[in-house]
């Protein structure tokens, strides 16, 4: 949610003339996130968020888009996307694609407690359960074909030989692992701390599904696990694990293949999220606001994965 393309006071009220919102009252850039420019709107009917797609294929835009209609029409705690007065939920703002969707209440936390922990495991148990009426398609863009183009680009551009060994020797371990043969679905793929909302102990939104696709829905939960149940510096919070996992599947159990698959698909999860931010942090790329998320919690979450069994079912 970074902000790469500047949106000026007048060229933001001239775009929302085409929906039904009121009139302008402030607007702020979002610094967190690395992907899209993220602008929080006021007006006199509301509060919005504002966002510009930066690198995502516009094909898909639809697909995120209804796929948060679809959620929050079936009582999940999602925005809703706005429509324009002509009726579409995809316009165009200084030559991005853009959306407004409904700002949701509540703050996400950083230091998460057992009660959230549990509503994030059923949220996702939820999504993962709804989403399988949704109709729509979208193939995983950092997928096991971008794991490993970005790894080995990454392992050629670094001078650091552990890092590269670490790369090398955990793309040769993915090589076994067919997420495809695991149950199917639509996944959030970016379920992290910051992207769930709370009002004390009650979970108010899941936000950010630009990320979202269909893939493996164990894959989506070791994401979720991974953000939520690691410590900084790399150590496992067992409480916070049980008491995720046990939410999830009460929601919606695993099946005898994904629980076989199960450590390679954390490894999985974790090597996605250390290349990405590996890739960040050695291409940075410019804005005007730029957070870039420094990739070392997540090396020290695949190598504890690497070195630990997960904790038993």
């Amino acid at each position: 949610m970074s902000v790469f393309t500047k949106v000026s006071h007048a060229e933001l009220r001239e775009f929302l003339k085409q929906y039904p919102v009121g009139e302008l009252i402030g607007f702020q850039g979002i610094g967190e996130g690395v992907e899209n420019t993220n602008y929080f709107v006021d007006t006199t009917d509301g509060r919005w968020v504002l966002t510009l797609f930066e690198r995502l294929n516009v094909d898909d835009l639809p697909f995120f888009l209804g796929l948060m209609e679809h959620l929050a029409a079936h009582g999940f705690a999602s925005a809703m996307p706005l429509h324009t007065r002509a009726g579409g939920a995809l316009t165009s703002l200084n030559g991005k694609p853009a959306a407004l969707v409904r700002r949701l209440t509540g703050q996400s936390v950083l230091f998460p407690d057992l009660e959230q922990c549990r509503q994030v495991g059923r949220a996702l148990g939820e999504l993962h359960v709804i989403g399988l009426s949704y109709p729509g398609r979208c193939a995983n863009a950092r997928g096991a074909a971008w794991r490993e183009q970005t790894g080995r680009l990454l392992a050629q551009k670094t001078t650091d030989a552990a890092v590269r060994a670490l790369i090398e020797d955990e793309l040769a371990a993915q090589a076994r692992l067919d997420l495809g043969a695991l149950p199917q679905g639509v996944i959030h793929a970016d379920l992290f701390r910051d992207n769930v909302l709370f009002v004390d102990d009650r979970l108010t939104g899941v936000i950010d599904f630009y990320y979202a696709c269909n893939d493996a829905l164990a894959y989506d939960l070791a994401v979720t696990l991974n953000d939520w149940c690691f410590e900084p510096d790399g150590r496992l919070n067992p409480a916070r694990w049980q008491a995720m996992t046990a939410a999830y599947r009460a929601r919606r159990e695993l099946s005898e293949a994904e629980r076989a698959q199960w450590p390679l698909v954390l490894r999985a999860a974790a090597l996605r999220f250390w290349l990405s931010r590996l890739y960040d942090w050695t291409f940075p790329r410019e804005g005007d606001v730029v957070h870039i998320k420094d990739p070392e919690p997540y090396r020290r979450i695949l190598v504890h994965h690497r070195e630990h069994a997960p904790p038993a079912w």
